[in-house]
C-alpha cells in the first residue's frame, strides 16, 4: 500500500434527510368544536341562560312573563405564515432536495401552532356580548375551575389521582354530561410519569380494566388523556387542564395551505415554498374547562 494513499481519501454524506425531534402533529385538533368563519370577528356559538319553573300567585292568576337572556362568544382571528426559499443554485451543489422535508416541517409548526392558539385560549380573557357594539370580557375563574397544586397535600404535588377526581367533581357539579360528551385531559410527560408511579393508575385491583395499553395511559376515570409538552410553566408548576369537547373552540378562516412557485423577480430564481393559515381560538363558557396545577421542574418544550 502507497503511504500516499491518504492523499486521496475522500469524505461521503448520507443523502438521508430528517427533522430534527420536534412535535409533528397536533394533540389536541380534532377533540375540540370547530369552524370556519369570514370578517374581522366570529361568534361561534349564541348561548342561553337557564330558566326556573315558578309557582302561580294563585289560581286564575295573571302569567307572568319569563324572560331568557342571551349572549354571544367572540374570537378573532391571527395571522400566521411560514416562507422559505431554495436557491437553484444551490441544489446544484448538494445531492439533497430538501423541498419535502421543508413542507413537512412547515406542517409540523402549524400542528403545534394550533395547540398554542387553544391552549393559550383556556385560561386567556374570553370576548363575550350580544354584539359588536357591546363587547364585554370574562376572565378566567381561578377561584372555581382551577386545582390549586397543593390539592390534597401540604405541599406542591405533580399529578395525582386526587386531583383529577376533583376535576371529575367539578365537572358534574356545574352539569357537564360527561356520559355524553367527551372529556380531554391534557398534562405533560411529567404528570404521566407521577401517574405511572400510582398504584391506583397501575394495579388492576383498583380498576375492572387495564388501565395501561401496550405501557402508555390513554383513558383514565372516564378522561381521555392527551400529552403535550407545550403547557404554560411558571415557577415549576405546569397548568394541565381538562376540557369538554363543546368547551373549547377552534375557528378557521382559512386552514394550512403550502404554495410551491418559482421567484423570477430574484436571482437564481429561487424555489419558494410559502405556507399560511388564519385562525383563533376561545373557551366557550365557564364550566366546561378546568386547568390543575402540577409540580413540574422539566422545563418548556425544547422544540420552543
Amino acid at each position: 500500500m502507497s503511504e500516499n494513499l491518504p492523499n486521496v481519501f475522500t469524505t461521503q454524506y448520507s443523502a438521508k434527510l430528517e427533522l430534527k425531534l420536534q412535535q409533528m402533529t397536533s394533540r389536541l385538533r380534532g377533540r375540540c368544536d370547530e369552524g370556519f368563519h369570514v370578517g374581522k370577528l366570529a361568534s361561534p356559538v349564541q348561548q342561553m341562560t337557564a330558566i326556573q319553573a315558578k309557582q302561580p300567585a294563585q289560581r286564575f292568576a295573571p302569567l307572568n312573563r319569563t324572560d331568557t337572556d342571551f349572549t354571544r362568544r367572540w374570537l378573532t382571528p391571527t395571522d400566521r405564515d411560514i416562507n422559505q426559499l431554495v436557491d437553484s443554485f444551490d441544489e446544484l451543489r448538494t445531492i439533497l432536495d430538501v423541498k419535502p422535508k421543508y413542507v413537512e416541517g412547515a406542517a409540523a409548526a402549524f400542528s403545534r401552532a394550533w395547540d398554542d392558539c387553544l391552549i393559550t385560549a383556556v385560561t386567556s380573557t374570553a370576548t363575550i356580548g350580544v354584539d359588536i357594539a357591546g363587547l364585554s370580557t370574562e376572565s378566567f375563574d381561578t377561584s372555581n375551575f382551577q386545582i390549586a397544586s397543593t390539592f390534597g397535600a401540604s405541599a406542591a404535588t405533580g399529578m395525582t389521582v386526587a386531583k383529577m377526581i376533583e376535576v371529575k367533581r367539578i365537572f358534574r357539579h356545574y352539569h357537564v354530561d360527561t356520559d355524553v360528551e367527551p372529556i380531554t385531559f391534557v398534562m405533560g410527560s411529567q404528570q404521566e410519569s407521577d401517574l405511572l408511579n400510582q398504584v391506583q393508575v397501575v394495579s388492576t385491583e383498583f380498576n375492572d380494566k387495564p388501565v395501561l395499553v401496550n405501557g402508555k395511559i390513554t383513558q383514565f376515570l372516564g378522561f381521555d388523556i392527551v400529552f403535550s409538552e407545550r403547557l404554560a410553566q411558571s415557577a415549576s408548576v405546569r397548568t394541565c387542564f381538562a376540557f369538554a369537547r363543546s368547551g373549547l373552540y377552534l375557528g378557521i378562516w382559512k386552514d394550512t395551505n403550502n404554495r410551491i412557485s418559482q421567484r423570477t423577480d430574484l436571482s437564481s430564481h429561487p424555489w419558494q415554498l410559502y405556507t399560511d393559515a388564519t385562525f383563533g381560538a376561545t373557551r366557550t363558557q365557564p364550566g366546561k374547562v378546568i386547568t390543575v396545577l402540577c409540580s413540574d421542574s422539566t422545563g418548556a418544550d425544547i422544540t420552543l
